[in-house]
């Protein structure tokens, strides 16, 4: 018993940015009652006013998104999987973040305040931070979702300074 598996394309959907998760969950909802399977429907929080279905022609994407809320217009085309390759891939939170960074604090009980990131847990995607505004240097413990690197550290700058 072999399974003949259709050939698909990845379409691009404009939407109203916040509403990319309502618009995939309208969409799925629509396909089915239709009776039309959709093998994947993807939005990503880095790439806003977008959801990515897949399927077997475009004229099966119009058809299902006409009439569904906060999409901008008719589907944009064909995606090449290369073009949103960076986006299904999950990269951990504290990729790109280092000791001595400059960061601010965009979430939890912190939220707004500057830091300087001491360690970093990629174990447990934990940045451990001192504040720099506070009088004594108290270390939090934050979760790397919750900064944004502000500046790099730069540590050729900082061993100049000590040989002087």
């Amino acid at each position: 018993m072999s399974l003949k598996k259709e050939k698909t394309t990845i379409y691009a959907v404009r939407t109203i940015i916040g509403q990319e998760s309502t618009v995939a969950e309208l969409i799925d909802t629509k396909a089915k009652t239709m009776g039309v399977t959709l093998p994947a429907i993807l939005f990503s929080e880095s790439l806003k006013g977008y959801v990515f279905i897949e399927a077997k022609d475009k004229e099966q994407v119009d058809n299902i998104i006409t009439g569904v809320p906060h999409i901008r217009g008719k589907s944009l085309g064909k995606v090449d999987i290369k073009e949103i390759e960076h986006v299904l891939v999950k990269r951990p939170p504290t990729e790109g973040l280092e000791p001595g960074d400059t960061v601010e604090v965009i979430g939890g009980p912190f939220k707004g305040e500057k830091a300087k990131v001491t360690r970093i847990d990629a174990a447990k995607s934990e940045v451990i931070l001192e504040l720099l505004e506070s009088t004594y240097p108290i270390p939090i413990k934050v979760h790397a979702d919750y900064v944004r690197v502000i500046e790099k550290s730069s540590s050729e700058n900082s061993s100049e300074s000590f040989e002087q």
